[in-house]
């Protein structure tokens, strides 16, 4: 079972790349959102809450696991910039300006930590891996609703 948590924790082993590996999460979140929007016809939409909420769970539930094993927040576990960013996304229309202005503003907010998002991490468990990053896709997809709504992109 705990390969599963390990294959799952790092996103099917991109977080074995090291330094880097969130944003290369990241980054392969957008592509794989985009081709599946491409190849869906418009159908994630509709489902990217459920997978979302789903990405979540299992986040939480496999850092918890390899916790023990990597320690606190381990840089292999990249699960939760693959459910942050599919927060970043949700409900807007994933256009390539959108994606890349969407991952900009995630990775913005997941590093820099503002706004209460560094107090998510005195979670224990799985619950600090990913609420950090929760906090970081919902702040980035406030900010992306407010710049469509606007019309600034």
């Amino acid at each position: 079972m705990i390969r599963l948590h390990k294959l799952v924790s790092t996103s099917l082993g991109i977080g074995y790349i090291g330094k880097g590996g969130g944003t290369v999460a990241a980054v392969a979140t957008c592509l794989a959102l985009y081709a599946m929007q491409l190849t869906g016809g418009g159908q994630l939409v509709l489902w990217l809450p459920w997978l979302t909420v789903l990405l979540t769970g299992l986040g939480v539930w496999s850092a918890t696991q390899v916790e023990p094993l990597w320690g606190k927040d381990d840089k292999k576990v990249v699960i939760d910039e693959v459910a942050g960013m599919c927060i970043s996304l949700l409900f807007l229309p994933l256009t390539p300006v959108t994606l890349m202005v969407g991952l900009l503003l995630f990775r913005f907010f997941d590093i820099a930590k503002p706004l209460f998002i560094r107090k998510m991490e005195n979670f224990k468990g799985g619950w600090g891996v990913m609420l950090d990053d929760v906090l970081a896709g919902v702040y980035a997809n406030i900010v992306l609703q407010i710049l469509l709504y606007f019309k600034i992109l």
